[in-house]
């Protein structure tokens, strides 16, 4: 019997104190409800697909950006091969103006090809966009990336982002399907050096999962989330939660922001990933379990903070990073992968 998620908690009128000290102290998923909605592209969203064509296409600044192009049999779902070593669809550039075109021109045929224009960078691609329709108040980080989503009826399996997301919808209508970062071993990612566009996805198909394959999907489905947007409204994605996304209508967009609360100069947990394949994977189990008892000590920092015992001007490294740290580790790992390289 399938179980139906319970939805994501719901907020109304939210502002930037709210935002801060009472939805993202959850580290849950959260809806918020016409966050978006006076924007002029959500306006003109409301309005109809030509009419939100129009006013994306007084922004367009003519490159072209990336594509996924696939036959209507995928129904939407860009995703591997039955092989598992390629994918079934196509990757390709095109002009976004004539992306929106085409799915303005493609709205009555319920044979279209399944489209996909995603993680298209607002100010390369909508110079100007950003100051007419904008949410600078609600995030305070350093360095945002603003990214904007085209597509039509779409399905995209379940992944996860190492930084946060806010994901405003524009056109059409979302559903966003959210697990817990814990559930990765029931959710059967797929192949991690391949990826249809970048982080590892779950071969589950969330619409239809097959249970006798993947049995322990069940234990993530009990525990998961789900949001349904409408133009203006946005759910708010902690990082590391998994979130599958499926594009409702024929005409859909959607404007994200990514971000991190730490300064630019930290790098990213996913190099510290590959970092450990060569390191520590191979180590015998009891060397693992000592590694994770140093690891838990300095770096998670479970049972509080590590080295109190030391002056902070002696914890070297190890105490609070500053830009000089940051890049006396660089060149600490540089020298010993190229000493390891030769």
């Amino acid at each position: 019997m399938r179980v139906e998620p319970k939805k994501a908690q719901e907020w109304e009128d939210i502002d930037a104190a709210v935002f801060k000290n009472t939805i993202r102290t959850r580290d849950r998923p959260a809806v918020l409800r016409g966050l978006v909605r006076a924007w002029p592209a959500t306006q003109a969203g409301l309005a109809s697909a030509h009419s939100l064509t129009a006013y994306l296409k007084t922004f367009d600044s003519g490159h072209a950006a990336p594509l996924f192009e696939g036959p209507a049999s995928i129904k939407g779902r860009f995703f591997y091969n039955d092989t598992l070593d390629g994918f079934n669809f196509e990757s390709k550039r095109a002009l976004l103006g004539d992306v929106l075109e085409r799915l303005c021109r493609e709205l009555p045929n319920e044979s279209a090809p399944a489209l996909y224009s995603g993680s298209v960078s607002l100010p390369i691609y909508f110079p100007g966009f950003s100051n007419a329709n904008h949410i600078r108040s609600l995030i305070t980080a350093e360095s945002v990336r603003e990214s904007i989503w085209i597509g039509n009826r779409t399905c995209i399996a379940a992944h996860f982002d190492n930084i946060d997301n806010l994901a405003c919808v524009v056109g059409g209508r979302r559903r966003f399907t959210l697990f817990p970062p814990d559930q990765i071993r029931n959710l059967y990612v797929g192949p991690l050096d391949l990826t249809p566009a970048g982080q590892p996805v779950t071969l589950v198909d969330i619409r239809n999962p097959d249970l006798a394959r993947f049995p322990r999907y069940a234990e993530a489905a009990a525990v998961a989330e789900v949001a349904e947007l409408a133009p203006g409204d946005a759910v708010y994605i902690p990082a590391l939660w998994w979130h599958n996304v499926e594009a409702l209508e024929d005409f859909n967009v959607l404007v994200n922001y990514w971000w991190r609360d730490v300064p630019d100069y930290f790098d990213s947990p996913s190099n510290a990933l590959l970092y450990a394949l060569l390191t520590l994977k191979g180590l015998p189990p009891s060397q693992r379990r000592g590694w994770k008892a140093l690891f838990d000590y300095l770096i998670f920092q479970s049972d509080g903070p590590a080295l109190e015992h030391l002056p902070p001007h002696v914890q070297g490294l190890f105490g609070d990073l500053t830009p000089a740290k940051a890049e006396r580790i660089r060149a600490i790992l540089l020298k010993n992968l190229n000493r390891q390289s030769t």
